[in-house]
């Protein structure tokens, strides 16, 4: 994944109804939902639930498919996996953890240059 992938796809996220709708969609699993069954477990309206979407298929975060009258749409897992993929590699340091690292400054040098200032 690119950078400017993962920006649009992180952007896309950073709003409480897409995120919603994303999470639904993950949480479905790949065989997914219909468009109206998400606007009623959501209760958002159909032009905005479109036009949510829409801006996530964009992305590539969603995928949709028709089943007869009925559009489904479904996660992208496979871009799912890719951007954490992308953000563990190029924002923590590649294979290494992303837990947080302990400070030089703590522990007993920290302590040591306090009472040293204090003394």
């Amino acid at each position: 994944m690119e950078m400017t992938q993962a920006i649009d796809a992180l952007a896309a996220l950073a709003q409480e109804s897409r995120l919603m709708v994303y999470r639904l969609l993950v949480e479905a699993g790949p065989e997914g939902l219909a468009a109206g069954r998400i606007g009623e477990e959501l209760e958002l309206p159909p032009a905005t639930l479109s036009f949510h979407l829409a801006h996530l298929a964009r992305t590539g975060l969603v995928k949709s498919r028709q089943e007869g009258r009925f559009v489904i749409y479904s996660a992208d897992f496979q871009n799912m996996n890719e951007l954490v993929g992308y953000l563990t590699e190029n924002c923590c340091g590649g294979g290494r953890s992303c837990a947080p690292r302990p400070s030089p400054r703590k522990g007993k040098d920290h302590e040591a240059l306090s009472r040293a200032r204090r003394g």
